[in-house]
Parts: C-alpha cells; structure tokens; sequence
C-alpha cells in the first residue's frame, strides 16, 4: 500500500478543494433576447434607487473581488449591444446592469486534482540547492466544468517543499483579443476537417500569412455577402471556419498579479465542459533554448479533442493538435527533440501507450504501440502519467494502470535514452496504489498524477487522491532506477 511502500517519503502537503475562492463571470439568460428586457427593468429604476441597489451591492461583494467596479463594466459592455437606445447611462446604472449579468462561480469547489509540475523560468534569489517550482492543477466547480489552476513553491537543498500562500482573490485569466493564426496551420486542419471549399479557399487567399479574428471575420462575412454563386453548405463551412478559429486562441496575463491567481478557464467551442488532465513540461530546443508545453483534453460535453497549450507562464496559446494519431486521451509530449523529430507518448486504442515522431509539433499522422498491459493490476489500461524524465539510465515514465474495481495505481518504465520504443525496465507492482483512508472521494481508488520532476537525486511527485485532493510525495531515485532495472 501507498503509506508502507519504503522508497516513498510524504512531505505532509495536502491541496484541497476551497469553495471560498470565486470567479466572477458573466451570466446569460435563455433566451438571449432576455436580456433587453432585463435592461429596461433597470432602466425604469430612478437614479437614487439605482444608487442605493448597487452600493449595497458593491458592500456585499468588493471583498471578494479586486476592481470589482471594473469588471461589472466590462460585462456591461460585452451586453450593451441589446441596449436599443442612444440614451447616456450613468456609471451607476452601468454596473448595476452589469451585476445582473454577473455571476460568481466557485472554481475549485469541488476537486483540487491531477497535477503536473515543471521548473518556474524564475530561478533567481534562491538558497543553494534550491528549486523554485510552478504546479498546475485541474480544478472542478459547479456542473462538473474543469478548469486551470496554479501554485509555487520551493524544494530546499533538504528535499523539503514548500507552497507559497495563495491569493484570497482570483480571477478568469483574459483572452487576449488580437490573437493571430498562422494561415498555412488553419488551411491544412481545414483541409484535414474536410472543409476546404471554394469558400474556404477564397477566404484564406484574401488573408495575410498571419491573421487576427477581426480580419478572418470581415474577410468571411465580406465574402459570402458578395458571392452569390457559393455552394449551399457555405453557411456550415463558414461555421466550422468560426469553430476552428474559437478553439485556437491566446491568453495573456497581467503580470503585477501573481500566477495563482490566475483561473484559466474553458473558452473555445472545444473546452466547453473542461481543461483536463494537463500535462506540462520543461521543453529545451537543441540550441539549448528553453519552453514550455504542456498537451490537455478539450471536453465540450460530449466529445475529447486533445489539444496543446504553448507557455511562459505569461501568455498561452491555446491550439488544436492535428492528425490521425491525436484522437484520444493521454498525450505526453518528450522534453527534448530525437533527430530534429518531436516525440510523444500517446494512448490510441483506450488500452496501451503508443509513441509518435513528428516534424511539426501541431501535426501528428503515425504512431506505433510500445506497451499495453501485462499485469492484474493494469490489465483494464496502461497510460502514461506526464511526460518522460531523462535520467542516466533511460527515459523514466510513470504510468497509470487500471484494475478491478476500477482502481487506477501508479506504476513505472524505462525507456531507451536513443530508441525510446524500446522498454527497458518496467514495475512488476504498483509504485503506488491508493490509500485506504483515501478509497472515498469524488471518483473512488484513484491515485494519478500528469507529471512529476527530479531534484537533487528525488523524484518529487504530486499526485491526487480519489479525484479530489492532491498530495505531494518524494522518492529516491536510485532506488526506483535499480528496481526498474534489476
């Protein structure tokens, strides 16, 4: 079991879900036509009581939300195109329209889970032997919509770790409006969609190589308004045009706040229902030159779309992953290039782990399978559990196996350092199986993790419990490494 496995160390860290922290956001009514009505209401209200509803308002809630003032306008100004009038709005009536527009939405109510851990750019000011780390979390609110969250810390020359205090406030992370699209990517997923058309082609030619959202919908609805002589189904390609656009988006974070207080929450088409499973690594060009990535699940309620997120932990880009071999869950993208190829692990038959080479990071077409299960407790499936470690030995992937009673433990292998196809060490058990005082949860007999990193000889690992809570551990890594190879 998890508390008497002897190579494992807990440091005591335990991340649980708080409904306390909220988001504000906007609320629409059904039908949308709703909200005109609901504008005039307040409208009728005399400027005094209109005065006296929202400073009660604003005494209830301003503590619970930094420039709260700010962001009621900026929801009455995304609704103020139902507002059918040239009449002038006091500031007053502005945020009172806004306030009922808004509603709060408690995040991580629900679950605090599945983290991922990479080194922050940040490394400065630091003790010797020190490692300042970002973790990012999946969290779930209301409706089981999952979300992105992070934390930092500090793991000491001791191997003791360390999560900085986090913000009492929080906020959704802001899409960056002129985000811009490499046209070449768009043609070839349109193309890959099956929707490159007369329309679609006539479109992009009319582009530049890199186009902003505003440009590709004047150049769209410019096109169709004028082209009488399109197919019927341009209406559809227009919409599917839009849906790609949507899903491949930017955000950008005020920096004068710190990162967990950011919420990166679902925005495309894609993410409606979720931001799952994201797992994040520490990629370094062959010139030396460092990134970060990290490959997710879109869910929009009833269909996954793996997709990748490209970071600084400043701006990230959001897009959608291309091919025939990014059909599923469980991607893990390699730290590092093999041979000018982009490596990855990925799960193509909801049973064992694949690996796929490729030239473009955005498109992925073959794969071949490397491992699928062998033992009881991973014969339901095998996945990874984040992206591979490079150690002297080969490449350390923690794994996920799934047994009876739908129990979900965590495992290992090692892969060629040159040949990653090739396994070379593999746990005959579990390096970890769930906890008995922790079989209950939001999904019972879980423990998983989207990624790990090693500090000074240990692997330190956060992993999360039933789907609920996350848990940070330690193990040595020598250890581990003689087990996988003995």
């Amino acid at each position: 079991m998890l508390h008497s496995n002897p190579i494992i160390k807990q440091t005591g860290i335990l991340l649980s879900p708080d409904n306390s922290r909220v988001v504000l956001r906007r609320f629409s009514p059904h039908p949308e036509k709703r909200i005109t009505s609901i504008i005039n209401r307040v409208h009728t209200l005399p400027e005094d009581k209109v005065k006296i509803n929202l400073d009660l308002l604003l005494s209830r809630f301003s503590e619970r939300h930094l420039d709260l003032e700010k962001k009621l306008l900026d929801i009455f100004e995304s609704i103020q195109v139902h507002y059918d009038t040239d009449y002038e709005l006091s500031i007053s009536r502005k945020l009172l329209i806004g306030a009922y527009f808004s509603n709060e939405y408690a995040f991580e109510s629900a679950a605090l889970f599945n983290p991922s851990i990479v080194p922050h750019p940040d490394q400065s000011n630091l003790p010797p032997d020190s490692l300042r780390f970002i973790m990012s979390l999946r969290a779930i609110g209301e409706g089981h919509i999952s979300s992105l969250v992070f934390r930092t810390g500090i793991i000491d020359a001791a191997h003791n770790v360390s999560i900085d205090p986090i913000p009492h406030y929080a906020a959704v992370a802001p899409i960056k409006p002129d985000s811009s699209y490499d046209k070449e990517c768009f043609k070839r997923k349109l193309t890959e969609m099956g929707f490159q058309n007369e329309l679609s082609t006539t479109v992009l030619d009319l582009l530049p190589d890199f186009f902003t959202m505003d440009q590709l919908q004047t150049v769209l609805f410019n096109t169709i308004r004028q082209g009488h002589h399109y197919l019927e189904n341009d209406l559809l390609i227009r919409d599917k045009i839009l849906w790609l656009a949507y899903s491949n988006y930017e955000i950008s974070i005020p920096t004068h706040q710190p990162l967990d207080y950011w919420v990166i929450f679902p925005a495309s088409p894609t993410e409606k229902n979720g931001i799952e499973d994201v797992r994040f690594v520490r990629f370094v060009e062959d010139d030396g030159s460092p990134r970060y990535y990290a490959t997710y699940t879109a869910y929009d309620g009833k269909v996954i779309l793996p997709q990748l997120l490209e970071t600084d932990f400043e701006s990230f880009r959001m897009i959608t992953l291309n091919g025939s071999a990014v059909l599923n869950k469980g991607m893990a993208l390699f730290p590092r290039r093999f041979n000018g190829k982009f490596a990855m692990l990925s799960r193509q038959d909801n049973d064992s782990i694949s690996l796929m080479y490729s030239d473009n990071i955005h498109f992925w077409h073959e794969s071949s399978r490397i491992i699928k299960p062998k033992y009881a407790w991973e014969f339901f499936q095998i996945g990874n559990c984040g992206s591979p470690i490079e150690t002297e030995l080969g490449w350390l992937v923690l794994t996920h196996g799934v047994g009876p009673f739908r129990e979900y433990s965590i495992g290992a292998i090692l892969l060629d350092l040159n040949d990653p196809s090739r396994v070379i060490g593999r746990l005959k058990q579990p390096l970890m199986v769930p906890d008995d005082t922790f079989k209950g949860g939001y999904v019972p007999n879980v423990v998983y993790t989207c990624g790990c990193l090693i500090h000074l000889n240990k692997l330190i690992l956060p992993y999360a419990i039933s789907d609920l809570k996350t848990k940070i551990a330690t193990l040595d890594l020598s250890h581990l490494l003689q087990l996988l190879t003995q």
